[in-house]
């Protein structure tokens, strides 16, 4: 019940997906049974066969997918109980593995995600309430955007997020309608919808060096953004999870 399967897509990150395959490397968990790396662009960088004993698959893509896509699609070569998101900007300085295969041994959590923190050490904004266009505006006129209380968490951040494949078969996975943001949003409103429970785990930590696009000036990231709140606020699933708080 605990073997994992770890997704990794590139985005023309190759040496930020070689830091974190040297990770796995390095910590090689013994439950990690298969490593999927998606070439999401055309690079010259290639994964080797396998790491840290658990073999490697390459797809590389002819063209262009989303986040969710490109997971979903990681995903049906998945033949083990759990499943990982992993972001190719997470270092891994300790094993998350066998923590996280323990939340979701509980009979009714089916997502748990380690404690997150930045290269610097500070808590990303990774655990968050659900975002309504009320609360994007109080969020960006904060200087801190960090959750203070677990209790209020809706959803979780996709960046490194592990769930068990049978429920997030039920779910048929990322609504592959989202281009690049709020799909982790969406699967966490679906799966709590259906009655499952999202774990954070405190004293297991990962590092993410986010590398945000959307605050970077590109309008591309910025005009996917808009789109995916849109499609978020408009969806069965946000409604009927307000309605239900």
């Amino acid at each position: 019940m605990n073997d994992i399967t770890v997704s990794i897509v590139s985005h023309g990150q190759g040496e930020l997906a070689s830091l974190l395959l040297s990770d796995l490397d390095r910590i090689r968990c013994d439950l990690v049974r298969r490593i999927i790396v998606t070439l999401n662009t055309d690079e010259p960088w290639s994964p080797p066969a396998s790491i840290g004993g658990a073999p490697v698959l390459t797809i590389r893509n002819a063209r262009q997918a989303g986040f969710a896509a490109n997971h979903n699609e990681a995903f049906r070569h998945c033949e083990t109980p759990l499943f990982v998101i992993a972001n190719p900007d997470v270092r891994l300085h300790e094993d998350p593995f066998a923590a996280l295969a323990q939340a979701l041994a509980h009979p009714r959590c089916a997502l748990a995600v380690p404690w997150q923190v930045d290269a610097r050490g500070q808590v990303e904004d990774f655990r968050r309430r659900i975002p309504t266009p009320l609360s994007l505006v109080r969020r960006a006129a904060s200087r801190d955007r960090r959750l203070t209380e677990t209790a209020d968490m809706e959803w979780v951040a996709g960046s490194f997020m592990a769930v068990r494949s049978d429920v997030f078969r039920e779910l048929a996975g990322f609504d592959a309608g989202y281009r690049l943001y709020c799909e982790d949003v969406d699967l966490c409103l679906r799966l709590q919808l259906a009655g499952w429970r999202i774990e954070v785990l405190p004293h297991t930590v990962v590092v993410h060096d986010a590398r945000r696009s959307s605050g970077g000036g590109s309008w591309r990231h910025l005009r996917w953004h808009l789109m995916s709140f849109v499609r978020l606020w408009t969806s069965r699933a946000f409604w009927r999870y307000r309605k239900s708080r």
